[in-house]
């Protein structure tokens, strides 16, 4: 797995789960390796980052103040290798694309982290 992380996504819902773990953690690099290599992520402003780097970048931001989160993490929507996820927190929702990887793991292809704004 991507970033040297031991644990990875067997199931897509595991990709929110692992999110909030990181997230609390403020373990960046583990976050970035829930991600494919060229995925797109939606950010507050409206603009979309793609690719780690970026993801990497939006993230570090966010995290720089150590904010907590805690959510409800829903159950996938899957077709194939093909997955939808979701989160539900207190203020919003989010909204994923995953695809199963060739190991059989799940990482994010698309991620809007705001549904509701």
């Amino acid at each position: 797995m991507d970033g040297g992380k031991d644990e990875w996504a067997e199931e897509p819902e595991d990709l929110g789960r692992l999110f909030l773990e990181r997230a609390n953690r403020g373990d960046v690099e583990g976050i970035v390796a829930l991600y494919e290599p060229d995925a797109v992520l939606a950010t507050p402003d409206g603009r979309t980052g793609t690719g780690h780097p970026a993801i990497r970048q939006f993230y570090e931001r966010l995290l720089e103040i150590r904010p907590s989160f805690t959510g409800e993490v829903r159950p996938a929507l899957c077709v194939g290798n093909v997955a939808l996820t979701s989160t539900r927190f207190a203020t919003g929702a989010t909204a994923e694309v995953a695809r199963r990887q060739l190991d059989n793991s799940w990482l994010w292809a698309i991620d809007q982290p705001d549904v509701l704004r």
